[in-house]
């Protein structure tokens, strides 16, 4: 048994947020700051914790960024209203609304009144359907991006590969799958109601696990040779962070894996600065 390579995501989107910091830069040059607006509503502990970790990378590539914060108790016409002043605001390129919102609030119509050329988060019905049809004028979501930037990282070219992704979340999975079809790939989309998944996934040359649930993808679950993407960040009793694959079992089996912390997490935030920065242009 041989130990798989280790995917560097902390390393990828560090020379990532190099290219883009030189690409925003070249735009300031020619008169246009790009913006990036972020509705935090509430007092949720993680996302202060999220929001934060991305105004900082926004200030770290030269992004102006706009931190929106509404108290827990506002209404759902009153983030609408958030929402559309940000649409009409000409130096505001991205718009990304922080969830999850107060449970009161519901989260979807809000989301599909972001303008669909500053859903940095690739969200909205017309973004979702650009990505179907194959139109790169859209915004796709930030975590499958980065998900298959690390993928062609290991290997360039993957036609005829079959890709077995579990999850079929519009966040994620759904965007995940057709990035992969778009890449010339097989694609399997697994999820909680798929019939033998451990054999479903033995047949995977990609295998990419979005669930939520800590190590539950085995290591012999996972084809010998096999690149493997873990989406899940789960917090164990031992407060350590633990992906959906059972990471030291599948590094034996795996020809390249993405570690959890230190692997995904990282290309989702450079990928929002990447979207932000396409809106700019």
């Amino acid at each position: 048994m041989g130990t798989a390579t280790i995917i560097d995501g902390k390393q990828f989107a560090a020379d990532l947020r190099k290219k883009i910091a030189g690409d925003v830069a070249a735009l300031k040059q020619s008169g246009k700051n790009p913006g990036l607006a972020v509705i935090l509503v509430g007092d949720d502990p993680a996302s202060h914790v999220y929001v934060g970790n991305k105004v900082k990378a926004c200030e770290e590539v030269g992004i102006a960024s706009y931190e929106h914060r509404m108290p827990a108790t506002s209404t759902q016409a009153e983030v609408r209203h958030a929402i559309k002043n940000l649409n009409m605001n000409p130096s505001v390129h991205g718009i990304l609304l922080q969830l999850p919102l107060p449970a009161h609030l519901d989260s979807d119509p809000l989301i599909q009144s972001i303008a669909p050329h500053k859903d940095v988060d690739g969200l909205t019905f017309v973004n979702a359907g650009k990505l179907v049809a194959g139109d790169e004028s859209g915004m796709v979501p930030c975590t499958p991006q980065g998900s298959l930037q690390l993928i062609q990282s290991v290997k360039k070219d993957l036609t005829g590969l079959h890709a077995v992704v579990i999850g079929r979340s519009l966040l994620f999975g759904k965007p995940m799958a057709q990035l992969l079809l778009a890449a010339n790939c097989t694609v399997t989309t697994a999820h909680s109601k798929t019939k033998d998944l451990p054999a479903m996934c033995r047949q995977a040359d990609i295998l990419v696990a979005a669930v939520g649930r800590a190590k539950m993808v085995k290591g012999d679950w996972i084809k010998p040779g096999a690149i493997v993407i873990d989406v899940g960040i789960n917090r164990l009793d031992t407060g350590k962070l633990a992906g959906d694959v059972d990471f030291d079992e599948a590094v034996k089996v795996a020809g390249a894996i993405t570690p959890v912390p230190g692997g995904v997490g990282p290309m989702t935030i450079a990928c929002l600065l990447q979207n932000t920065l396409k809106a700019a242009q």
